[in-house]
């Protein structure tokens, strides 16, 4: 996908990129890559495979939920090089974002760009999720939260549902699979206090791979042992 191409789809789904956003595209790839000589962010680093998987592939969750053009408190839990919440900061500047991430090299990094790119209303939290969860300060006061990838729907949901306020949404994207994964999760998100409220699925363009966008919306408060200890989560799903 080159920067016409980025240009034009965006402008597709009612989204106009002055020169400002797109110097920090540019701005955010040449960081990136140049970070990722010292560091291990991302294995993709071709410009046109960025651009497509990274920047575009994060913007979606835009198209399909409407809190995201607003000045929302956004969580984005294990971001990595920060995606999505960065391309999402950047396209609809009046988020608030926090990004938790449990490598302190990432965090640095990620300062880094927000510096680089003069973002304003961001803030980077080097903590794992299980106990950033429990943390009095951010637990249930976030307007959305939202997670790329990063873990199955029942383990994302303890990570990530204790964050939301109760009447936010957490919106989690996933690859394929995430039919089964909705099945299989449902009962860790009922247990949680939310409710899945929309699916998206669709093509992402060009490589033509399956993406879903899961909504779900915070009913209720998360009782108070989740999210459990760190690590188990993963180990012991809720079922």
């Amino acid at each position: 996908m080159n920067t016409e191409l980025f240009i034009n789809m965006l402008l597709e789904k009612g989204i106009t990129l002055s020169e400002k956003q797109l110097k920090q595209f540019e701005q955010y790839y040449e960081t990136l890559v140049s970070w990722n000589e010292k560091m291990n962010l991302t294995a993709i680093t071709d410009e046109p495979d960025v651009y497509l998987k990274h920047f575009y592939d994060s913007i979606t969750a835009g198209f399909y939920f409407e809190g995201f053009r607003t000045n929302a408190r956004l969580c984005d839990v294990g971001a990595g090089a920060g995606f999505p919440s960065i391309p999402l900061k950047i396209v609809f500047p009046e988020l608030q974002v926090t990004i938790v991430d449990s490598l302190k090299k990432r965090i640095g990094f990620l300062e880094h760009l927000a510096s680089v790119l003069e973002l304003e209303h961001v803030q980077f939290i080097h903590d794992r999720a299980e106990t950033f969860g429990q943390n009095p300060n951010f637990r249930e006061s976030f307007d959305i939260v939202t997670a790329r990838a990063v873990a199955r729907l029942s383990v994302l949901s303890e990570l990530c549902l204790p964050l939301v306020k109760v009447g936010g949404s957490f919106v989690a994207m996933k690859a394929a699979s995430a039919k089964e994964e909705t099945e299989a999760g449902k009962k860790a998100v009922s247990l949680l206090g939310g409710k899945i409220t929309a699916t998206h699925s669709f093509m992402l363009p060009i490589e033509e791979s399956e993406r879903n966008i899961l909504v779900i919306s915070k009913e209720k408060g998360t009782p108070k042992k989740y999210p459990r200890k760190a690590g188990t989560p993963n180990k012991e799903p809720i079922e």
